[in-house]
């Protein structure tokens, strides 16, 4: 029999069958009531993952997109979002109809060099992830308020207080404040956009790709090809991790498996609540687009960082009579709830991964502590070096983004795979256009990142 006091005082334990064990099921659905009252219970995942579809990472592609090139890479956010809604249905499907998430499934099929070859390679892309929600909120508290990089680069290890502050409200309490964070970034940059008084017309067409005129765009306010932006928007915007995420937190409303009415029914609401929330970052990643279009066309080389966006907001040379220090406090506000938000996704996707991979368990401080611990020390060196330069802060998550490029695929061809097979999915098998419609986004997207890394310079 097992000592539980040796058990308790433990750091590392052996992980159970369910992912995520202390709230999988733990939500109930009540039966017997309207659509709109069953989907309401079922949503909250879906803001979890759209997080991923917002930090900070994403930020500068595409406000710099905008400003170099109009509106013509709005139909790669639109390209992309629609990628993210089909491999974000895939994700969500394989936890609710196995019970297991995309870690779990990966580990339970193949061999153990292939098992711990992904676990490394999927650590690597969350550390990376993690690097960029670094970044991303010590500059915004440097702009907030004043403080030195170095010393806003070491606040942010101590999020870890906060999260498990937040853990102990309940998982449907951490949803409602991702939710909170998510509209608050939105109505920042909608109030943004209004005020910048973009051109709808143009705007609107912009979704509808020209990719004629990206060949032959002038890319002279920016020393990157449209074709390198495109790439980087798409790297930046679906990311590994979140098929991690979905695929467990899906598995957090309590659900009958052996009523496969309820199971289908269960994956029907998952979708809604995922593709409403993914809307609405589709909606965000517009907004980005289109504030640095209709603020900073023309100025993208000035636009190199966060902090070159916070000032170009109050320089009336760039954005025009509606320059104010309150809409660059409101950016600096809104890049903060973006890194918020990914750390609580990112603490949680760790644990999904180092469980479903290894099957073992560690203490969610600890876990933090080193994800966030291994991010810290390339963001501090080059602080260190170049004296607090943001410039290079936001090189560094370019970077990220190219490996994050690298790792996508891993992820990707695993979940089609799972979700495609009658013999592992049964009746809730992808259909086949789905199936081809699948891999054909990975080939496209695998190319595209090639092209990131070998040329993207």
């Amino acid at each position: 029999m097992d000592n539980p006091v040796k058990k308790h005082h433990s750091l590392i334990e052996h992980s159970g069958d369910k992912s995520l064990e202390e709230v999988n099921g733990s939500i109930e659905v009540p039966k017997g009531v309207s659509f709109w009252r069953r989907l309401f219970a079922f949503s909250g995942p879906g803001a979890l993952v759209a997080v991923g579809y917002m930090d900070p990472g994403n930020w500068v592609t595409s406000v710099q997109g905008g400003a170099a090139y109009h509106y013509l890479l709005l139909s790669v956010i639109l390209i992309s979002s629609l990628i993210a809604m089909l491999l974000q249905y895939m994700a969500g499907k394989l936890g609710i109809v196995k019970q297991e998430d995309l870690a779990q499934a990966t580990a339970n099929r193949t061999n153990k060099f292939g098992r711990y070859t992904l676990w490394i390679l999927t650590e690597l892309a969350l550390i990376a992830t993690d690097i960029a929600e670094v970044v991303g909120g010590a500059i915004a508290l440097n702009l907030l308020f004043g403080w030195p990089l170095l010393i806003t680069v070491f606040l942010t290890a101590f999020d870890v207080i906060l999260l498990l502050g937040l853990m102990k409200f309940g998982f449907r309490k951490i949803e409602a404040i991702v939710m909170t964070l998510i509209i608050t970034i939105l109505l920042v940059f909608l109030y943004l956009t209004i005020l910048s008084k973009p051109d709808w017309a143009a705007m609107f067409g912009g979704y509808v790709p020209k990719m004629g005129a990206l060949s032959t765009s002038d890319p002279q306010h920016l020393g990157q090809s449209p074709l390198v932006l495109t790439a980087g928007i798409i790297g930046a915007t679906v990311m590994p991790h979140n098929l991690y995420l979905h695929s467990s937190i899906a598995q957090t409303r309590k659900v009958d498996r052996e009523n496969h009415e309820e199971v289908r029914e269960a994956v029907k609401l998952m979708t809604w609540d995922s593709n409403i929330q993914l809307t609405l970052a589709f909606v965000v990643n517009t907004l980005l687009l289109v504030v640095g279009a209709a603020l900073f066309f023309g100025h993208a080389q000035e636009l190199d960082s966060f902090k070159a966006m916070y000032n170009a907001l109050s320089d009336s040379k760039i954005a025009g009579a509606i320059a104010s220090p309150i809409l660059s406090t409101l950016f600096a506000v809104a890049l903060l709830a973006s890194g918020q938000n990914s750390t609580i996704t990112g603490t949680l996707t760790g644990e999904i991964i180092m469980e479903g991979f290894l099957h073992f368990k560690i203490p969610m401080w600890l876990r933090r502590v080193i994800t966030r611990g291994i991010a810290i020390i390339p963001v501090l060196v080059i602080t260190i070096i170049y004296g607090g330069n943001e410039h290079q802060l936001d090189n560094l998550i370019t970077s990220t983004q190219v490996f994050l490029s690298v790792a996508l695929p891993f992820s990707m061809a695993p979940l089609i795979y799972f979700t495609s097979s009658k013999k592992i999915m049964g009746e809730f098998a992808n259909s086949k256009w789905i199936t081809w419609t699948g891999w054909i986004c990975f080939i496209g997207l695998t190319l595209i990142n090639l092209y990131l890394i070998f040329f993207g310079g």
